[in-house]
């Protein structure tokens, strides 16, 4: 199935959210337009915005009638509109393995390596010490999820469980924290970046 026009994705080039988004659409094979919304000077909070998004956040899609904010969710729109059930599986069990990374990705993924990149990159006032030592604990939890071999984080093929977690993981160095511990995660990074259509997510100049 694909859309009757291009999907609207309002977006911005360094955020992981967008990307998450970004990177779907393109998995699907499906057309869309990238809109730049200009975060550094507060263009997500303009009005016209905010009557698409009232948290004032990217990304944010149309798709013919439809208006999505929330990348997760958005994840979760295209996989049951446009995607096979492998992106999100059907059966009890999987379905809830996904939702559990798309809350990890919501939590941890956001809270440790995010936060961290966000200060290097962007100087956002975050804790930064704090930061890493979430990024360490999720870093682990996924090597030791993915230890035996894992291709993906559930089930043998790829999920929007993996896309939703990636665009954080594969930029942690960008924020000082090392993948190079973490054999099974960067093992896990490349099977995401080896699928058709994969498109990465801009470098970011390291903050100095």
């Amino acid at each position: 199935m694909q859309p009757t026009q291009p999907i609207r994705l309002h977006g911005f080039p360094l955020s992981g959210h967008s990307h998450r988004v970004e990177l779907f659409l393109s998995l699907l094979d499906l057309p869309y337009e990238f809109i730049y919304v200009d975060l550094p000077n507060k263009a997500q909070k303009e009005p016209g915005f905010l009557a698409k998004n009232p948290r004032g956040q990217v990304p944010v899609i149309e798709d013919g009638d439809v208006t999505l904010y929330d990348s997760t969710a958005i994840l979760v729109y295209l996989a049951k509109r446009y995607g096979n059930s492998g992106w999100l599986p059907d059966d009890a069990a999987n379905a809830a393995k996904v939702q559990q990374f798309l809350s990890l990705a919501s939590g941890e993924v956001l809270e440790g390596p995010g936060k961290a990149r966000l200060v290097k990159v962007f100087n956002a006032p975050h804790d930064y010490e704090l930061a890493k030592q979430k990024a360490a604990g999720l870093l682990q939890l996924l090597e030791t999820h993915l230890g035996g071999g894992r291709n993906f984080l559930v089930g043998t093929h790829p999920t929007i469980a993996d896309i939703a977690c990636y665009s954080y993981v594969a930029h942690a160095p960008e924020g000082g924290v090392s993948l190079t511990p973490y054999p099974q995660v960067r093992a896990w990074l490349a099977s995401v970046e080896s699928l058709r259509n994969f498109v990465p997510m801009p470098a970011s100049p390291l903050a100095a």
